[in-house]
């Protein structure tokens, strides 16, 4: 994610999405994305920490507080200004490619075998 203008992975996506309403911890994170996609992405664990770690380091998102419940810290993530960008950009660029091809789909004949 050094790139000028990266695209987002799926699961970056709705995990940089998640975070838009405010601070989450990691299950908060993994619910959201799921409710967001109706169960279809369901991030595991390990895919969840890595991807929040590799998004630290870009600055996407940053720590924001912890908290112990049972004994347990329970880390809270927050979605940076250059995270805010990127999840905009992204949701326009996927924007203009679905209507781009909705169009096209509407226009376009079926083909014949």
């Amino acid at each position: 994610m050094t790139r000028k203008n990266p695209s987002l992975t799926e699961p970056q996506f709705f995990i940089l999405a998640a975070l838009m309403d405010g601070p989450l911890h990691g299950y908060g994170i993994i619910k959201a994305a799921e409710e967001a996609t109706d169960g279809r992405l369901r991030l595991a664990v390990g895919t969840l920490y890595g991807a929040l770690e590799r998004m630290e380091r870009a600055g996407l998102v940053a720590a924001d507080h912890e908290e112990i419940v049972e004994g347990r810290a329970r880390r809270y993530y927050r979605l940076t200004e250059d995270g805010t960008e990127l999840l905009d950009r992204e949701a326009l660029r996927m924007q203009q490619a679905a209507a781009f091809v909705l169009g096209r789909s509407r226009n376009r004949g079926v083909a014949e075998a």
